[in-house]
């Protein structure tokens, strides 16, 4: 697929054209107007020409539906223009100010369905080691740190098989077993969680909430993480 063209700038007359499509009574002095109360900053070519993107032509329009059809004062615009720079959206009601977005499903969190499919597979030791590439020391290394539990038969499941397999993936990064002790430890503490929260609920259904909840919780240690990583 080639590069896309870079956006060419508008000049000032470009975007009063394009106002005037939906506001006839706008004028270039109204748009410099909202552009000295910092409503829209235009960027400035070297000899000094005003230039604008189609973005602001989009926050232009915004600007000045508030006023006909909200009859905001500027500074509810102002303000509703810098909750909508910092990643809120437009409210479905017209006389709304933008609201925080709805949560968007995490790639990363599994859902419901999958957490209540229960164990599909019975892999062998000798199986789980050639699907990982994983020796068999770190193996005894992964069960002895509680990050890899057979079941009686000495099989392990598909959960196992994904977690040999972060295991794998860390280790080259220098991240070895006993370094990831406390994964154990904070999913034990979660599983704990899930199970007080079932302890009161009755038989019907207690599968499917008890997925529900266990979503929940991964999407909540999730967001944790994501957001420790993004502080600077």
């Amino acid at each position: 697929m080639p590069p896309s063209r870079p956006e060419r700038p508008l000049t000032i007359g470009k975007v009063l054209a394009a106002l005037r499509e939906e506001f006839p009574e706008v004028s270039i002095s109204k748009i410099r107007f909202l552009e000295g109360e910092g409503l829209v900053e235009p960027q400035r070519t070297p000899s000094g020409y005003r230039t604008y993107t189609h973005d602001d032509v989009a926050r232009l329009q915004y600007v000045l539906r508030a006023q006909r059809d909200r009859f905001w004062p500027l500074k509810v615009i102002r303000e509703s223009l810098d909750a909508l720079d910092r990643g809120l959206e437009p409210s479905p009601r017209d006389d709304a100010r933008p609201r925080p977005p709805e949560p968007q499903a995490d790639p990363d969190v599994p859902d419901a369905r999958a957490l209540e499919a229960g164990r599909d597979v019975r892999l062998t030791r000798a199986e789980l080691g050639t699907a990982t590439g994983l020796d068999p020391e770190v193996l005894t290394s992964l069960e002895g740190f509680g990050l890899l539990r057979p079941d009686s038969g000495g099989h392990y499941s598909g959960t196992d098989l994904q977690a040999a397999h972060a295991a794998a993936g860390l280790a080259a990064y220098g991240i070895e077993a006993r370094h990831l002790r406390p994964f154990r430890t904070a999913a034990d503490r979660e599983v704990g969680l899930v199970e007080q929260a079932m302890s009161t609920r009755r038989a019907g259904g207690r599968a499917r909430e008890q997925a529900e909840v266990a979503r929940l919780c991964l999407q909540l240690h999730a967001a944790l993480v994501k957001g420790g990583l993004a502080r600077p």
